[in-house]
């Protein structure tokens, strides 16, 4: 794979540094997760408190490509375990620091989720429908988005200039960038007149009547996103609409009317109906499909788009697909802590010795599974 013999240490934390590691471990990385707590992954117990444990994975990264770390500012440093220590001792090392404020300003050291750090991008004030309050969808742009994948991107982007330059460098990863930069056509798109009105009025914000959600007379629901004359043109005919006696697509101040006409029409017949008329046109009309129902739809089954590990969980493959060197996702159970923990320090040059003196100081911990009888 891509990233074969690339050897990563992912430094337990919430979910968008599993993620980023998840993403380099599906490509072909090796990658151990340092549990002071994925798929894909090796699980080492350490104990990063205690003087012994910050002096494993100092070892640990003298052998390492990569360091994910997932700590407010500071953190990392009163361990005596920051950049400027490892990147000493390894040259080479990727220290990726994945924050959702950033290494340095204001609210470096600060608390936050998800939600705030879409707040601080400015694009949280983007979205949300008319009269309504700002709404984060879900925790997936600022958390995953702006934060693993963009993580996973910069490390990658290292790993790649280390092959001329032989260094490695810091990866600062913040969220609030992360989230900004993935919608960075907001700004911009700020003088193409997209965004003139307020909130849920525009274009792209559930403003028009054709990019818009309509529930079926099923209770499931068919996206709309005929934005283009000629799709919108599908889209009425679809509808069983005459073009000629409706308001211009671009007439704003029928948008309300229009969307109450489109959603009676919707609701009169079932999701499944919709399809049978939409499919094979270019009316940019889809059902919206629940997490459960996308892995058993036609397009994705034909694709291989989601995947089956060994306890029947499904997930998305990952993606992009590459043609010559594709992910092969690992099929495993995520691993329990410390179930590798002995493995991964022989690997990594321990004595059996030593790995029994961390043991019987608490340093380390080792778990194994257990059959189920």
């Amino acid at each position: 794979m891509a990233l074969s013999g690339v050897r990563v240490l992912e430094l337990a934390g919430l979910a968008p540094a599993p993620l980023c590691g998840m993403i380099l471990a599906d490509f072909g990385a090796r990658v151990v997760r340092v549990d002071v707590q994925g798929r894909g992954k090796r699980s080492l117990a350490l104990d990063l408190k205690r003087p012994a444990g910050a002096a494993t994975l100092r070892r640990l990264c003298r052998a390492a490509d990569v360091l994910v770390e997932p700590f407010r500012h500071g953190v990392m440093e009163k361990l005596g375990l920051g950049p400027e220590v490892l990147l000493q001792e390894n040259p080479r090392l990727i220290y990726a620091r994945l924050t959702g404020f950033g290494q340095t300003g204001k609210y470096g050291k600060s608390a936050g989720h998800d939600i705030n750090y879409l707040a601080l991008s400015g694009v949280l004030s983007k979205l949300g429908r008319k009269d309504e309050n700002p709404y984060a969808p879900v925790n997936l742009l600022a958390d995953f988005a702006g934060g693993g994948v963009i993580c996973a991107m910069g490390i990658i982007i290292a790993l790649y200039e280390r092959t001329k330059s032989g260094k490695g460098q810091i990866v600062d990863a913040s969220m609030v960038e992360g989230a900004a930069y993935l919608s960075s056509f907001l700004w911009k798109s700020q003088n193409l007149g997209l965004w003139n009105r307020p909130r849920g009025e525009n274009l792209l914000d559930s403003g028009a009547p054709f990019y818009e959600t309509y529930k079926t007379s099923d209770g499931k629901y068919m996206a709309v996103g005929a934005i283009e004359p000629q799709f919108y043109e599908q889209l009425i005919k679809g509808l069983g609409l005459d073009s000629n006696k409706l308001p211009s697509q671009l007439s704003f101040s029928d948008w309300p009317k229009m969307k109450k006409m489109f959603a009676s029409i919707f609701a009169q017949k079932t999701q499944t109906e919709w399809c049978s008329i939409f499919d094979g046109t270019d009316a940019c009309v889809t059902p919206v499909l629940s997490v459960d129902d996308a892995a058993s739809h036609q397009h994705n089954k034909q694709r291989g788009s989601f995947i089956k590990n060994d306890q029947e969980e499904i997930s998305p493959r990952p993606a992009p697909l590459l043609s010559r060197t594709p992910a092969v996702p690992s099929f495993k159970r995520d691993p329990f802590i410390g179930e590798h923990t002995e493995e991964i320090l022989l690997e990594y040059g321990f004595t059996k010795q030593e790995i029994a003196k961390l043991h019987s100081d608490k340093v380390i911990e080792f778990s194994k599974p257990k059959a189920n009888l």
